[in-house]
């Protein structure tokens, strides 16, 4: 029975997994534990998602070129993404979350805003509550978590960030300011490399430097930018607990050792993709009812498009389908060095649907196709069971005739 405790006002906690990726990868495969983990691609052009703690101690760090994380860490094992695995195991931990508050906002896989507000009769002081939270992950999916805990979310996250792995920090009720006050500019929200560049050169190191100077002036200076970091510097954040927030998107993109060319080489570069996207909408319950294409040219400029299903889906073969129909509205003869994927517009896959009568036998009899392959997938392993080959239909077609009619979209 948990501890009587003294009521806040307002509690908010944040969540943040501990390497999650990684510890998702080390639990899984006894064999990783207490190794040099990097979750990434290994190609050439790869990029680090995240690490182990182990392999941070030598410098390894999200979004860094493989070909570095190799040389700082030699002994480092990289491992393969399985978004779709991820996915599932985030599922798990937002339901555990769903039992210590009525309010739970997802913000990723691997993190999240809970609001705590008038639950100290049932799990007692912030602490506490931290504390349980940290028991169910661990216990349930032998992960590990830091919380930060205070009055609302902003102070919240920079406090669940002072003590990983594992820690919990709570930031009492009137100590916001001076809790964040000698904490580094780049803790604030909303200031990046160039905003943290020109806050130094106008004398402002620490957030306690920005509380001090008159809002005012920051507005004047900074804008509307001013205002708002000078509400953080002084602890303060009134947003909500936004429970409503969905997944907006589920993808996964692929960085090529080469570069690629051709609708042919588009499509067969995409199809890995699709199988993965499909197992990960089967896995989260979910159907997509658009699908977004990605691709980015060797001199680094992205485009994408995206089209609406007829009928929200979750079977490779509907994925495929909008792929064809995207291509011939992308430049596909430029060097592309990625391609990457999309199913946008989710939805429940058990939610009522407006079914074809035509459609809905062969979207059945793929969707049973999809879920044979996931049920050999779990039973085998990855790569137990792969496509035999690439259909071209008429891409060769497609490439002597790409479409730039929407260039107005490129990103």
């Amino acid at each position: 029975m948990a501890t009587k405790s003294k009521r806040w006002p307002r509690l908010v906690l944040h969540v943040d997994m501990d390497a999650f990726y990684a510890s998702v990868e080390q639990r899984d495969q006894p064999a990783l534990r207490g190794k040099c983990v990097v979750v990434g691609g290994t190609g050439r052009r790869g990029v680090v998602s995240t690490c182990s703690y182990e392999a941070r101690a030598f410098g390894v760090k999200s979004a860094m070129p493989t070909a570095l994380a190799q040389r700082l860490c030699p002994q480092a094992i990289f491992v393969a993404p399985r978004m779709s695995h991820y996915v599932a195991v985030s599922k798990s931990l937002m339901e555990i979350f769903g039992r210590y508050s009525p309010l739970v906002e997802p913000l990723s896989l691997d993190e999240a805003f809970l609001d705590g507000t008038g639950t100290e009769e049932l799990f007692g002081a912030p602490m506490e509550l931290g504390w349980a939270i940290q028991r169910a992950v661990r216990e349930e999916l032998s992960l590990s978590c830091a919380v930060g805990a205070a009055t609302n979310k902003f102070v919240a996250k920079v406090a669940s960030d002072l003590k990983k792995p594992g820690g919990i920090v709570v930031c009492s009720p009137g100590e916001e300011e001076g809790f964040v006050a000698p904490l580094p500019i780049e803790r604030l929200w909303g200031v990046g490399p160039k905003t943290a560049e020109r806050l130094r050169a106008d004398g402002f190191d620490i957030i306690g430097d920005i509380a001090a100077a008159d809002a005012g002036d920051l507005v004047r200076r900074y804008g509307n930018l001013g205002e708002h970091l000078s509400a953080l510097a002084h602890g303060k954040d009134d947003r909500p607990i936004d429970d409503d927030r969905e997944r907006k998107s589920l993808g996964a993109e692929r960085t090529l050792d080469n570069d690629i060319s051709g609708a042919v080489e588009v499509r067969r570069n995409l199809l890995p993709l699709v199988d993965e996207v499909a197992a990960g909408l089967r896995r989260a319950g979910l159907r997509a009812g658009g699908v977004r294409l990605k691709l980015k040219y060797a001199d680094f400029h992205r485009v994408s498009r995206e089209r609406l299903l007829t009928m929200p889906a979750l079977d490779a073969a509907s994925i495929i389908d909008a792929i064809d129909h995207l291509l011939p509205r992308l430049d596909v003869q430029r060097p592309i060095r990625l391609v990457g994927l999309a199913a946008t517009h989710l939805t429940d896959a058990d939610a009522p649907r407006q079914a074809s009568l035509f459609d809905e036998p062969q979207t059945a009899r793929h969707e049973a196709l999809g879920r044979a392959l996931d049920a050999i997938t779990a039973k085998h392993g990855k790569g137990a069971i792969g496509r035999g080959g690439v259909d071209h239909r008429d891409l060769d077609g497609l490439d002597r005739g790409v479409e730039h009619r929407d260039l107005a979209e490129d990103e």
